[in-house]
């Protein structure tokens, strides 16, 4: 009767659910059971003899096969090392106009045993851009790049004041810049040809997609336009970086009156911008270069009203 009693409580367990969880020992426990007892399968309600059957048969796979694995990795192609991989890839990120037999002939020639199908193998595996990157570009360009961007500045009397500028990439030189509270592509498109009236025009011009800056004008001094991502600043380094160092150096210390007073500022601010202000990007060198003085007394000179101080060395 008691028997009866746990097979109906049992049979109701299985009606409730209907895939029941069986750990590891449950499993062992009636593997070994059906190797000792024939009647095994009458009171069995959990799961299907066949179940029982096919879970000793991947013991004995697995078993087998856990003893045959070291044989097995003996056998075939050996797999590339994972320096190996490593290196493939980043020369693919650094060269993305090299493919397969570049990468590997460059790899022969460092002594690297790999075969060109296995090199073709990871390059599909690892994504790269389908050109050069920007800095390339921009590396390659310096000297026939300029950039052009504006940026606002408020005023005490609550106005927005639009300043333009004209960057060259080569030495960081600010070709010119103008202030105007009303921006129009007629007001743009003359502070271009300004900017390039005294020198010769460059290759390449690099701005955003906004649509004041007078095309015909621009192609007039045959300049090729090079257009940045929308909403992507970072694809105009320098001239984003000439802006945050105009507001932190200066701006952000000034309190702008006017349109007057504002280019006033920005006027004494490039004065010292292109004669002291040393560079990362120039090796700490200035956009016009300064001599290196090494006799003499260091003497103190304040610029921009004593905010900045330029040193030099004076002969005693």
């Amino acid at each position: 009767m008691e028997n009866a009693a746990l097979r109906v409580q049992l049979a109701a367990f299985q009606r409730m659910r209907k895939r029941p969880v069986l750990t590891t020992f449950d499993r062992l426990f009636w593997v070994g059971l059906s190797r000792v007892w024939r009647g095994w399968r009458s009171p069995l309600l959990y799961v299907k003899p066949d179940t029982v059957i096919r879970w000793q048969r991947e013991r004995f796979r697995r078993f087998w096969g856990r003893l045959s694995q070291p044989q097995r990795r003996r056998r075939g192609r050996p797999t590339t090392a994972a320096e190996i991989r490593r290196l493939i890839e980043q020369m693919a990120a650094a060269n993305p106009l090299w493919r397969a037999p570049r990468i590997h002939g460059e790899l022969k020639m460092l002594g690297i045993a790999v075969s060109a199908r296995n090199v073709s193998r990871i390059l599909r595996t690892f994504r790269r851009p389908p050109t050069q990157t920007w800095k390339t570009f921009l590396h390659n360009h310096l000297g026939q790049l300029v950039s052009i961007d504006f940026f606002t500045v408020p005023t005490v009397t609550m106005k927005v004041l639009f300043v333009f500028i004209v960057l060259e990439h080569r030495r960081r030189q600010v070709l010119h810049f103008n202030v105007t509270e009303y921006p129009t592509a007629a007001w743009t498109s003359q502070q271009i040809i300004e900017a390039f009236a005294d020198r010769d025009a460059p290759r390449y011009l690099l701005r955003d997609r906004d649509g004041i800056y007078g095309i015909r004008r621009i192609a007039s001094l045959c300049m090729e336009e090079v257009l940045t991502a929308p909403r992507s600043p970072w694809q105009n380094p320098y001239a984003e970086r000439l802006i945050g160092s105009i507001r932190r150096d200066c701006l952000n210390h000034f309190v702008i009156l006017n349109a007057r007073h504002l280019r006033r500022t920005l006027a004494s601010y490039f004065a010292y911008y292109h004669g002291s202000r040393t560079h990362l990007g120039l090796d700490k060198q200035c956009p016009f270069p300064r001599q290196v003085s090494r006799i003499g007394r260091i003497h103190e000179i304040p610029q921009l009203g004593g905010l900045h101080h330029r040193y030099e060395r004076v002969a005693a």
